[in-house]
């Protein structure tokens, strides 16, 4: 990340502006960041300079990383448990996970979480109603949300 800091550093000012800032993060997470997570990240910056320095710069970057490798497990797991590689997890597939990792668990609770987990009551438990399930109750790492 110090190295990509670097080179994105036109003039080495010692930070990066906007432009700098969308180079780098292309540079490290293949995608240019919209306007609106380019001007989170600057509105969250101690306005003293001008951009994005070195130690903001790494803390932000490390927080992303983060993000997209909890997001990463999530899909792993829900691909585990959508073992007929459907897109979506039936009631089965809950049922079949469960109890490979919770055998004990008594059946009804095994449906009440389904239900739960199925937000829009169609009998699917979506990859989006999955990850909401998986985030509940987590505190956001950082006022950023990146995509």
């Amino acid at each position: 990340m110090q190295v990509v800091f670097a080179a994105c550093d036109e003039d080495s000012k010692g930070y990066l502006s906007r432009e700098d800032f969308k180079v780098a993060v292309v540079m490290l997470f293949g995608y240019k960041p919209s306007k609106v997570e380019v001007n989170s990240v600057m509105a969250s910056l101690q306005q003293k300079n001008s951009g994005v320095l070195l130690e903001e710069f790494l803390n932000l970057m490390t927080t992303k990383k983060s993000a997209q490798l909890y997001h990463s497990e999530i899909r792993q797991i829900f691909t585990a448990f959508d073992m007929q590689c459907r897109g979506f997890l039936t009631l089965e597939d809950f049922k079949k996970a469960f109890d490979s990792i919770a055998p004990k668990l008594p059946k009804r609770i095994i449906i009440e979480a389904f239900r739960e987990v199925d937000q829009d009551s169609d009998g699917h438990i979506s990859f989006k109603e999955f990850e909401s399930a998986m985030n509940y109750g987590q505190d956001e790492v950082s006022p950023l949300h990146f995509a």
